[in-house]
């Protein structure tokens, strides 16, 4: 299958979570870092998610937020550090392509955060992603 999501980053499940609707997955991307995602029960059931299951994290790019440091007090549980390796930016909105280790990642935001930020390719970013936003594909 094909998917017009950009953002496929591969890791290994650690821990499932049950709720009584929702589960938490966090995942160990291949890279090193850590990324949770929040998704229905009957996905983890339907995908067979356990600790150890090889995954991919799909992100669309539109739901990929950029910060210039890490940002405290924030329910927001992905924030992921990267490098800023490519910029096109238009009349109304910008995409950004992150190195991370072992990954890349694009968002999509606003031409004007992108000035506000002073963003430029070889700058620092934090990546962040809501848990909710992150879909899961098994391996």
């Amino acid at each position: 299958m094909s998917l017009s999501i950009r953002n496929q980053l591969p890791g290994t499940v650690t821990a499932v979570r049950l709720g009584e609707v929702m589960a938490t997955v966090k995942i160990h991307l291949d890279g090193g870092q850590d990324l949770t995602a929040a998704v229905t029960l009957e996905a983890v059931r339907e995908l067979a998610v356990t600790t150890g299951t090889a995954v991919r994290a799909l992100v669309k790019s539109t739901e990929v937020s950029l910060a210039t440091g890490r940002v405290d007090g924030l329910s927001i549980r992905n924030q992921l550090a990267g490098a800023i390796t490519g910029l096109v930016t238009g009349d109304v909105m910008a995409s950004v392509k992150i190195s991370l280790d072992g990954a890349e990642l694009t968002s999509v935001i606003t031409k004007e955060a992108v000035a506000d930020l002073g963003l430029f390719v070889g700058s620092d970013v934090i990546a962040l992603i809501k848990a909710t936003e992150v879909s899961l594909a098994t391996v």
